[in-house]
């Protein structure tokens, strides 16, 4: 056994990385296990990074067929070019993974490679692909194990990531499949069916809720709904899947009502199931030294991100809270700050959420369904981009702002933006949320002209007085 970590981090995520990243710089002897050849997890290798370079690809070729002809440029038919598009994307992942190595190496942090598993406090076990078995020592272990895919409750499905596939098999389809059938109408399946549908596929969202981006803002799913039918995808709402099967020319997806009602079946090229992710607890020993799990697998933790064991930690998508990589990562820093004797904190009032389609959706803080069940007294201040000069000029006016703040103390409790740099824009609401701002701060702060973010200010204005430009 070698020398003793003061940190052993498991899994090299967004939350992992950043765990051990900032422990290595506050002066602990931190090393890193992870199973992947890469690090950077899901995110960065089959998720956040990879998904984003098709959307933006994506967008920058349906921009090509319908925007630049109005803005006075002719370069004639946009062809795609889709080894070319993957090869950007693959380019991208290998960018970043080699920047994490990197990092590691700056901060003078040991990795190993295998899947770990936790043989007690201060213990873990490291089995390489080779079956070479080594145990790290340490005075501290944090489980950052990131999430898997889940599948559809009751419904037996076999992935085989060419024609029933998750978010991994969909970020490396090797043609555009005439029809992709989207089980979830969440973030992940919003994204990579609009990617699909930009590169030509026609595109049916099925989804058990009644409204796409469920924990969204009521107000901008029903907008966004809209935009994404206009755009040519079609919804299947308050629908539920009960069966998807492979067949001799690709699948077959069966759902039917919520309420109730005839089953109804529909061919596909390609079936996506992006119903959401499951915490990765297994094959980690957690059970076996008396970590405690909660009904759906998480591990439970205290306020300092503890478990029930001494010395054992967990952070990101294997505890409660929004699965996102940002979470991860605050959640990181502040345990290693804590472990290093600091008051590590993490505001979970103030997380801000994107979907990264075009328009972008972002949102930060309280719904207003959730402050009208809570009974807080509230007012709301919204303003259309399609009144914002720089939007008209970027042909980007759908969507719009809404601020939400407290009706006594004029404190902002929610901001939620559909429309273009939507993901951009709302870290300003952020900022102002983190120090307890008001909407007459956001409105009454200088905005530079033209830009987008002037319509965040209008919007904090029709909250408080008035706004501008409408």
């Amino acid at each position: 056994m070698a020398d003793q970590y003061d940190l052993v981090v498991i899994g090299s995520g967004p939350g992992g990385y950043v765990c051990a990243i900032k422990a290595a710089q506050l002066g602990l002897k931190t090393a890193v296990i992870e199973k992947r050849a890469t690090f950077g997890g899901t995110c960065l290798n089959i998720g956040c990074i990879p998904s984003k370079a098709l959307l933006y690809a994506s967008e920058v070729l349906s921009e090509a067929d319908h925007k630049l002809k109005t803005l006075g440029i002719d370069v004639g038919t946009a062809k795609l070019n889709l080894p070319q598009m993957m090869a950007h994307k693959d380019e991208t992942v290998k960018s970043n993974v080699e920047g994490v190595a990197f990092l590691f190496k700056k901060n003078k942090i040991d990795t190993f490679h295998g899947e770990g598993r936790i043989l007690g406090a201060g213990e873990v076990e490291v089995t390489a692909d080779d079956g070479a078995v080594q145990t790290v020592a340490a005075k501290n272990i944090v489980v950052a194990t990131g999430s898997d895919v889940a599948g559809i409750p009751g419904v037996d499905i076999e992935f085989d990531e060419k024609i029933i596939v998750s978010s991994t098999g969909a970020l490396e389809l090797e043609k555009v499949p005439a029809h992709m059938v989207v089980v979830g109408g969440g973030v992940i399946g919003l994204e990579l069916g609009s990617v699909w549908s930009r590169l030509g596929a026609k595109v049916t969202v099925i989804e058990y809720m009644d409204k796409i981006l469920g924990g969204m803002d009521g107000d901008v799913s029903k907008q966004f709904q809209r935009m994404l039918s206009k755009q040519g995808l079609q919804m299947k709402l308050s629908s539920k899947v009960t069966g998807v099967e492979s067949t001799d020319k690709g699948a077959k997806v069966t759902y039917e009502p919520v309420a109730g009602g005839d089953a109804v079946s529909i061919d596909a090229d390609v079936v996506l199931v992006a119903t959401g992710r499951r915490p990765y607890t297994d094959s980690l020993g957690l059970e076996s030294i008396g970590v405690k799990l909660d009904r759906i697998g998480r591990v439970e933790v205290d306020g300092h991100f503890q478990t029930n064991i001494d010395g054992v930690y967990a952070i990101g998508d294997v505890i409660a809270g929004p699965m996102l990589a940002h979470k991860a990562e605050d959640e990181g820093m502040a345990v290693a700050e804590i472990l290093a004797g600091q008051a590590g904190h993490v505001n979970y009032d103030v997380i801000p959420s994107v979907v990264y389609t075009a328009p972008e959706v972002a949102s930060v803080g309280k719904t207003e369904e959730e402050l009208k069940e809570a009974g807080i007294e509230y007012k709301a201040g919204k303003f259309p981009f399609s009144a914002n000069g720089r939007a008209r000029a970027m042909l980007a006016t759908d969507g719009f702002v809404k601020v939400l703040a407290d009706k006594k103390t004029d404190r902002v409790l929610g901001v939620h933006i559909v429309g273009h740099s939507a993901g951009d824009m709302i870290h300003e609401a952020a900022v102002l949320m983190e120090f307890g701002g008001s909407s007459e701060d956001l409105g009454r702060t200088c905005h530079a002209h033209p830009t987008l973010s002037e319509a965040v200010r209008e919007a904090a204005l029709a909250t408080f007085a008035k706004p501008i430009h409408m």
